[in-house]
């Protein structure tokens, strides 16, 4: 199902340029199609309804000149709402399968550069109604127990819908009354998610015992149906119990397959197990069977939160909670830490020295470090002291501070990490403590390096070396700015050798880096830090990239290219080129804006190309010079372009504006081609008769013999007296006037999808559809409905009633004409009320065929319907054509009134409606009606006028 909404933007006035019609969009909504409901928040705004899973179409119809751009957005609910990052640029907006959390306020936004962007919305409402949720409580004494009689039970039905829904409870298949039943109470608890009512059976009671439903409906809004769950209440009804095979943290080394069970230990309704993961789902490897989960050859990915559900809507949930910890190590790193008492950056005899080791690991706690000196195990004693967590480092740091270094000291220590009990390798560093292997480094750049220049999108080294120092330490890169990130995204970066390599460099790379020796792998001492200066070279950057000129021939033209940023600015070559060959000029001055004069002549129109250069590239402006006349615009908003001529043909009045005429040379006509289906084209010259075209005035030029109700493809293009134009392209359309035209001959043949003006009553059960024989659904049924429109051709469209599923017996369609203001028409000399003649054509074919009805309501205080027409049964396989008198009292419409027969055979079709002022003539009778009537043509000036407010209130109903 699909349902579309049209927003007509039209035109209240006009931004006037000389006698111009720019004129900038104004908005109205107006519906068409179907909807579960339509209703008016408030004056500038409707609410929009639509079943949960449909296909909703909004369309923006707009108008104004030029033609404005269309940008659809949306916003959650309201208008202080931010709008969605993503827009649509079309006039249409399609959601297939549209989703509750896609209801909201959709914007349609048309601008065209004339005044003030019009801005109109559609609140759209998505009504849903999911299974509702039914579980059993009882009072809190004794929750771990089956339900004994002398308890209270709460069973609360939950249920997520829009709009509301209603509540039924019932106890077997009888409907439970509280105002019948003392033991029970229902109610609406507080502060409840969803919408919740609750069935509370008072001190348990025999007959308690049973089957219980909660049914909930939203009245069958959008003809969503009702929804019911079940539970049946026993005695032994209990809550849900687990406990698990394992502890609540399981550690486990990588490759290891892991079982975990969820041992359901009481409940009724037996309960039913999940298994679920945080962080994230479930990994692919795992396997869940019944209460059983497996894992199969861990990864550390696999570690987290792994919990076990048990459900069976009695109670709470029982739930029990797995930490999976899969044992990792990496980055083993050591320091070297001086007496720092003394503020000492070397090895001394006498002071104290402190060697540390970090690992990263999983569970940290749980690693063992273990110290070793020449191979030999280190214990405490009062030289070396070993500290398993140092509170001086980094979480997990393992320490070995020497006392009162001496020369027995002098020696290589080594730190071993490793998991107790577990098949992780153990990691190990080793560091040689002597006189002459530490000493602090020394950090520089290398001569030449301190400024690193290279083009956009090369690659660059940015170089820090470390000339003496022992242990060698990393070295640490970061932007001097601290809000810059590196180039790879962090704010760090560790290089083992000081050279720091960037690929394809950008101008967003330019700055200041610091190079710093990393804490750790070396001596823990004071920083050494030096900076680097990345300039990254680009080509010069122009305004404009690309410029389309337009000049009259014979004048003098001067382009521009201004060099708004260039990296280096000193620039080394300036040239002209047309249509790809050099310019002959001299040679320009290198420190001055590019420029380019010349006179405009028929031979050297072209594209013309400034190229810039410095030492890093080359760039350039590109002009599109032209003598060639800018494109015509065309007028979308032209009144009633149609006109309908005899034998089956009308005329189109196309309307045009040029933009900026005066910008070349004089216009002199324009090239019209007309096409119709991709035949072949019918071309024509406009001559303009020397009256040259002014800026946003309107041209118009008829265009007729076109085919009811063909459409047709139109190209136009300007010509001068040198060169022609481009050719723009529209399609032309047939359309039904709002208002009936002055021929004795024309009638609604909806051929248009505006219908002339008729439109569905939103109080019946289901709508007219347009349809021709092209749109036929190719599974129909053969045995009723029409093959073409009254005319016979494919291409014409007719209104009818489909009475298939799902359309049941009695079933109603009312399709109104637009309103008649009798009030503007005066009747015949000593009568009070003016004669009508409705006329129309029929089809009723099918040996289920209900009955048409055509009904007068008058408007007035209240609405008064009465039947004027009616024919029920089959009549035929051909058209039938029906007309009659009317005498309405005051403004009226004409509504026709398809109701459904017994079966699908019944489809009622309508053609070739007109309404016209006066008696029918009684040249044809109808017979087996309620009224009889003739043919409805009558003279011109009989037809039937609107007043001025009957058109407007038509047109923007």
């Amino acid at each position: 199902m699909e349902f579309i909404w049209f927003l007509l933007f039209s035109s209240v006035h006009q931004l006037v340029c000389g006698q111009g019609v720019y004129a900038p969009a104004n908005a109205q909504i107006v519906h068409s199609g179907a909807a579960c409901n339509v209703k008016d928040d408030n004056i500038s705004e409707r609410i929009y309804t639509i079943r949960e899973g449909d296909t909703l179409v909004l369309r923006c119809i707009v108008k104004g000149h030029p033609r404005p751009q269309v940008r659809w957005t949306k916003t959650a609910g309201s208008a202080s709402d931010k709008f969605q990052e993503t827009s649509i640029y079309n006039e249409t907006l399609r959601i297939e399968g549209i989703q509750r959390v896609q209801g909201g306020r959709y914007y349609c936004k048309a601008d065209n550069g004339v005044g003030v962007a019009a801005i109109k919305s559609i609140r759209v409402d998505v009504q849903y109604l999911d299974v509702p949720v039914l579980t059993v409580h009882q009072t809190i004494g004794d929750i771990r127990v089956g339900f004994y009689h002398e308890k209270t039970v709460f069973l609360r039905c939950t249920v997520n819908s829009n709009p509301p829904a209603r509540f039924i409870w019932k106890r077997g298949s009888r409907t439970i009354e509280q105002s019948k039943d003392n033991g029970v109470d229902i109610y609406e608890p507080l502060y409840t998610q969803g919408e919740t009512k609750v069935l509370k059976l008072k001190n348990l009671r025999p007959k308690d015992f049973a089957d219980y439903t909660c049914q909930v409906s939203v009245r069958n809004v959008c003809n969503i149906e009702d929804k019911s769950v079940k539970f049946i209440l026993t005695n032994t009804t209990s809550p849900p119990m687990i406990r698990l095979s394992v502890n609540d943290t399981v550690v486990v080394d990588p490759g290891q397959d892991v079982l975990i069970t969820c041992e359901v230990t009481a409940g009724y309704p037996p309960p039913n197990v999940t298994w679920s993961r945080y962080p994230g789902p479930l990994p692919l490897s795992a396997q869940v069977k019944g209460a059983m989960l497996i894992l199969r050859a861990v990864t550390p990915a696999d570690g987290g939160f792994y919990n076990c559900t048990a459900v069976n809507n009695v109670g709470n949930p029982a739930r029990k909670n797995v930490n999976l910890v899969v044992r990792t190590m990496s980055n083993l790193t050591f320091q070297i830490t001086p007496d720092s008492n003394k503020d000492s950056e070397s090895i001394q005899m006498g002071r104290d020295l402190k060697l540390s080791c970090h690992v990263d690991a999983t569970p940290q706690d749980k690693i063992n470090y273990t110290w070793y000196k020449n191979g030999a195990m280190v214990f405490n004693s009062d030289s070396l002291i070993l500290l398993r967590s140092d509170p001086d480092m980094a979480p997990g740091t393992s320490s070995l501070e020497i006392v009162d270094m001496k020369f027995r000291d002098l020696a290589t220590y080594s730190c071993v990490v490793n998991f107790p009990g577990s098949r992780v390798p153990e990691m190990r560093v080793d560091v040689n403590i002597s006189q002459n292997s530490v000493s602090p480094p020394v950090l520089s750049v290398p001569p030449g390096g301190q400024i690193v220049s290279v083009r956009e999108g090369g690659n660059a080294d940015l170089v820090c070396l470390v000339l003496d120092g022992k242990p060698r330490p990393p070295i640490l890169w970061s932007r001097t700015e601290k809000d810059l990130l590196m180039p790879s995204g962090t704010p760090v970066v560790e290089t083992p050798d000081g050279r720091l390599r960037l690929k394809n460099v950008s101008r967003d790379m330019m700055g200041l880096y610091r190079c710093q020796t990393a804490p750790y792998n070396g001596l823990n001492i004071k920083r050494r830090e030096a900076q680097v200066q990345l300039n990254v070279q680009y080509p010069p950057i122009l305004d404009p990239v690309f410029q389309d000129v337009r000049c009259r021939n014979y004048q003098m033209l001067t382009l521009t290219c201004t060099v708004l940023r260039s990296n280096p600015s000193r620039l080394i070559d300036i040239r002209w080129l047309r249509n790809g060959d050099f310019v002959q000029m001299s040679r320009p001055d290198l420190k001055e804006t590019p420029e380019l004069k010349f006179k405009l002549e028929p031979i050297n129109n072209g594209t013309y190309e400034c190229r810039v250069s410095n030492s890093a590239g080359m760039s350039s402006c590109t002009f599109n010079v032209s003598a060639k006349p800018y494109n015509s615009e065309f007028y979308f908003d032209t009144p009633n372009p149609v006109r309908i001529l005899k034998g089956n043909n009308y005329s189109y009045n196309l309307q045009w504006t040029q933009k900026d005429p005066q910008a070349t040379d004089c216009i002199i006509g324009y090239w019209l081609n007309v096409r119709k289906n991709k035949q072949n084209v019918v071309s024509k010259q406009i001559d303009l008769k020397g009256k040259e075209p002014e800026n946003g005035v309107l041209l118009s030029h008829t265009i007729s013999d076109l085919r009811i109700p063909l459409s047709y493809e139109v190209r136009l293009a300007p010509i001068t007296t040198y060169i022609t134009g481009d050719y723009i392209s529209r399609t032309i359309q047939y359309s039904e006037p709002y208002t009936y035209p002055r021929s004795s001959d024309h009638v609604c043949g909806f051929e248009d999808e505006r219908i002339c003006g008729f439109s569905q009553d939103r109080s019946d059960v289901f709508d007219w559809t347009r349809q021709n024989n092209l749109t036929h659904n190719p599974k129909r049924s053969a045995n009723t409905g029409p093959e073409t429109d009254r005319s016979g051709t494919k291409e014409g469209y007719y209104m009818y009633i489909e009475a298939s599923r799902p359309r049941a017996q009695g079933d109603k369609a009312r399709l109104l004409s637009p309103l008649f203001n009798v009030s503007s028409v005066k009747g015949p000399k000593g009568s009070g009320r003016v004669p009508y003649c409705v006329s129309f054509y029929y089809h009723m074919k099918g040996k289920h065929i209900g009955t048409l009805n055509v009904l007068l309501r008058v408007r007035s205080i209240a609405p008064v319907d009465s039947v004027v027409w009616a024919k029920s049964g089959h009549q035929g396989t051909d058209w039938r054509k029906a007309s009659f008198d009317i005498s309405p009292s005051g403004p009226f419409q004409v509504v026709f009134e398809g109701i459904r027969g017994p079966g699908f055979e019944g489809d009622i079709a309508i053609d070739d409606v007109s309404i016209t002022i006066g008696k029918c003539k009684q040249e044809n009778t109808v017979a087996n009606a309620v009224l009889i009537g003739g043919s409805h043509s009558l003279p011109l000036a009989r037809w039937l006028t609107f007043s001025l407010s009957c058109f407007f209130s038509l047109l923007y109903r």
